[in-house]
């Protein structure tokens, strides 16, 4: 098979190389609006045979209101141009002679303002579009996911995992960097997942999935960058919608937002405000087995049952405003903040039972958090297009503030087999306040040349500092004692400059694309001493160079080749670098690691696309100094405790196919299937640890319309079983279901939905590696059904330019917040 998939790529690229003779040529071009001579985005411009008036390409206008028609055989052509609330417009007749693009220049479009209020405009985006360079997933096009959050929206995207923690990965590898509207969001790990779960889809307009981004964007991200694109109203007048739902689950919650746009003249002013109440409950089920160093026999058994119930609020603002200084300059600032006060009481007992699995004695802990979390960004950007050609220059200019502060108690009660006191009770307090802080510096020139030619480059500097310190006290029979042993604090400091070049060019039926990023790291953390640890200072500085390269081949209308690749680095996250503890219990806690070094990635990908529809890809990457979670234990006191370190090698072969198509009038389907093979290789805890799996994953979503305004959706996934270091995942699936019904003359609408109906998306695993032998098992309350109302206003207008990202992306991706 592998030979005949070559020797069918050779075929293809020979035929390409017969045809070379054909003479084609190409029309550029852009769109403005004939009134205040303001930029078209989206406009459709139809090419057309001057001979006999066939139509022979469409095409959209970009950002920019630029367009391009490429692979044009030679002859005569008119241009048509359309927008909504204009005059649809034709250009002169041209003439494509030669290799060199056609210039159709601008196309004015004349306002049509009656005929706008006159026609009845319908257009619903498809759940997931698949692009050159990445996948879209327009949230609001899915029923399900009406009154979820976005990191359930995430679970729900093809190639996107999301395991019990919430970390995500992509295509079977982990190391995803997150961001928001172009901006890395500077959160990681827990914190991440925070955000995400408390993030309500209904403020969500896509969401983007690259697995190999260019040069342009941070290098940051092992396995690719997803994209959070929140909802941005760009018509003119006043405009916004409204989304409440209702969740019941074991608990009653609900998610709100509210949209509001306004735009008058020169000025757009839009907000974004967003609430949830929320209340989870978890039962999480670890069964440890402790042996003898030398007989391997086991001597103690710990059976722990936990139950965990969290509760808090999420309240979100957004607010903005663009100034379109002229026709070719636009400024802008973005306000944005959240609060999250939450609270998290678990209730654990754990059985410490003999060799025959008898209890000894009891455990009893209770562990009380609360925790207040808060953030304030803002963003300057501006924009500058210097011509229709596409020569344009950006600056952003970010600074994020996120504070939290977290006071813990853990109480455990030492009890005998029938519940009577054994030993005196133990009480623990801690407080942990942590403060981060970030500066961001961004900007980018893209220089068009001949030949459907294009430059972009550009330059990036941050700077991050974050202070967190962790005050623990036993209670004792003289008062609160500070405990030395656990009590830290830890400052750290990181400086990341880079630079980029990005070269890419259309020939004909070949596209090719090269980029370089360098990034240079600055870093130096100051773990404070006490009576219990003296001083601790490292110094970190790095120099990398990130090459990326795109090549694809159009061999017919049907079938399209690309090949690509790409150096890619994952750097701790902030608080994976603090030295504290989080305690479970007695026995059970997490404990930072100062010396946790980046990790890096080589990721290649070779993929064909079919018709439109139809892609399959090779991928595989090549990952070293891994860091992950690992469980360690310290066998003599009978203690287990997650850490992050580095562990090994990692090496990821797989091999994806999505397809997109209607199978009846009504009844259209989202499938994707992608079978990865990992192996891990290296040292840990003194061992080798040396673990393979061949993986399965796929999901599948299927959209249903009928008549008088009613629709329907199924989709679910499957994952089998796994492997992340040294734990073992078991197989996981989930089956969603939704209805909806147009109301309110199509400006609004209901939404009833079911998610997890069969309650089958729980985790489950295993440890067994040197002298840890352990099971778990965790369940939350994943089966919620919602009801929402959703409803727009206001009149569409005309679409306008808008830009609100900012540059900092990749340092935020890695502050992490307090988990759920």
């Amino acid at each position: 098979m592998k030979k005949s998939t070559f020797f069918t790529i050779l075929m293809l690229i020979s035929t390409s190389f017969c045809f070379a003779q054909t003479p084609y040529g190409s029309i550029k071009g852009s769109v403005m609006d004939g009134g205040d001579q303001e930029i078209i985005d989206a406009a459709t411009i139809s090419l057309f045979n001057a001979n006999d008036s066939v139509l022979v390409k469409i095409n959209l206008a970009d950002k920019g209101g630029n367009f391009l028609f490429d692979h044009i055989p030679y002859g005569k052509y008119y241009l048509l141009a359309t927008s909504t609330g204009h005059l649809q417009t034709y250009s002169p007749v041209f003439n494509v002679k030669d290799t060199f693009p056609v210039s159709a220049g601008i196309i004015h479009l004349k306002g049509n303002v009656k005929a706008l209020k006159e026609i009845k405009i319908e257009f619903k985006k498809p759940f997931i579009e698949r692009k050159i360079d990445r996948t879209v997933i327009n949230v609001d096009a899915s029923i399900t996911n009406a009154g979820t959050t976005a990191l359930e929206v995430l679970e729900k995207s093809p190639g996107v995992t999301v395991d019990k923690d919430g970390n995500v990965s992509l295509k079977g590898k982990a190391g995803v960097m997150i961001m928001m509207d172009g901006r890395p969001s500077y959160l990681s790990g827990q914190d991440l997942a925070n955000l995400l779960k408390n993030m309500p889809s209904s403020s969500i307009d896509q969401i983007e999935i690259m697995t190999n981004p260019s040069a342009k964007y941070d290098a940051s991200g092992n396995s690719g960058v997803i994209n959070i694109k929140m909802k941005k109203n760009k018509l003119r007048g006043l405009n916004g919608s409204i989304s409440s739902t209702i969740l019941q689950s074991i608990y009653t919650k609900t998610n709100n937002s509210f949209n509001l746009n306004y735009r008058a003249g020169k000025f757009n002013l839009f907000s974004n405000y967003s609430y949830s109440l929320w209340q989870n409950k978890q039962e999480m089920y670890i069964l440890r087995k402790f042996r003898n160093a030398n007989t391997k026999e086991i001597e103690t058994i710990f059976d722990q049952n936990s139950s965990v119930k969290n509760n808090g609020q999420y309240h979100n603002l957004k607010l903005g405003m663009d100034f379109y200084a002229n026709k070719k300059t636009t400024v802008g600032m973005v306000f944005s903040g959240y609060l999250n006060p939450s609270d998290n009481n678990s209730n654990n007992q754990t059985n410490l039972n003999n060799s025959k699995n008898q209890i000894d004695s009891i455990v009893l802990a209770k562990n009380t958090e609360r925790t207040k979390s808060n953030n304030f960004a803002t963003n300057f950007n501006l924009r500058h297009v210097f011509d229709s050609a596409g020569k344009e220059f950006t600056v952003d200019l970010d600074y994020l503030d996120y504070y939290q502060k977290s006071d813990q108690l853990l109480i455990n009660n030492f009890l005998n087999p029938d519940f009577s006191v054994r030993a005196d009770p133990s009480e623990l307090k801690g407080y942990l306040p942590s403060k981060v802080k970030i500066y961001s510096a961004k900007t980018d020139f893209t220089f068009p040349l001949k030949n459907t030619a294009k430059i972009e480059t550009g330059l990036k500097s941050s700077y991050v500092t974050t202070d967190n310190d962790a005050l623990y006290q036993n209670n004792t029979p003289s008062g609160y004692v500070t405990d030395e042993g656990k009590t830290n604090h830890f400052i750290y400091e990181e400086n990341i400059n880079a630079a980029y070049v990005n070269y890419s060019q259309q020939i004909k039926k070949w596209g090719f694309q090269a980029g370089l990023r360098a990034e240079n790291t600055n870093a130096k953390g100051n773990q404070e001493g006490n009576s219990s640890h003296p001083d601790s200072v490292f110094t970190k500085g790095y120099t990398n160079l990130f090459p990326t390269a795109y090549l694809s081949f159009a061999a017919d209308d049907k079938n399209t080749f690309s090949l690509n690749y790409g150096r890619r680095i994952d750097r701790p996250a902030y608080q994976d670098l603090n030295p504290f503890y989080y305690f479970l219990d007695e026995y059970t806690y997490r404990v930072g690691n100062t010396g946790l070094q980046p990790q890096f990635s080589d990721n290649f990908e070779l993929s064909h696309t079919y018709n439109g529809f139809l892609t399959t890809t090779l991928n595989y990457s090549e990952i070293h100094h891994v860091f992950t979670q690992v469980l360690k234990q310290i066998t003599s006191e009978r203690k287990t405790f997650q850490t992050p370190e580095n562990i090994a090698s990692k090496s990821n072969f797989g091999i994806a196919i999505s397809a997109n198509f209607p199978v009846t009038k009504f009844w259209s389907t989202n499938l994707y299937t992608n079978v990865s093979h990992d192996t891990y290789k290296g040292q840990l805890s003194g061992g080798m640890l040396n673990v393979k799996n061949t993986g399965f994953f796929s999901n599948m979503n299927n959209q249903f319309k009928f008549s008088k305004g009613w629709s329907a959706e199924l989709s679910g996934f499957y994952q089998s079983k796994g492997i992340r270091g040294q734990i073992v995942m078991n197989p996981m699936w989930r089956m969603d279901a939704g209805v909806q019904k147009q109301i309110l003359k199509k400006k609004g609408s209901l939404k009833l939905s079911v998610r997890d109906i069969f309650k089958t998306q729980n985790f489950s695993g295993s440890v067994n590696y040197q002298d840890i032998d352990l099971h778990i098992r965790n369940t939350q309350d994943s089966r919620i059904a919602s009801l929402t109302f959703s409803y727009r206003f206001g009149k569409p207008m005309q679409n306008q330019r808008h830009r609100r990202t900012g540059g900092a992306s990749d340092e935020q991706s890695r502050v992490k917040t307090t988990d759920n």
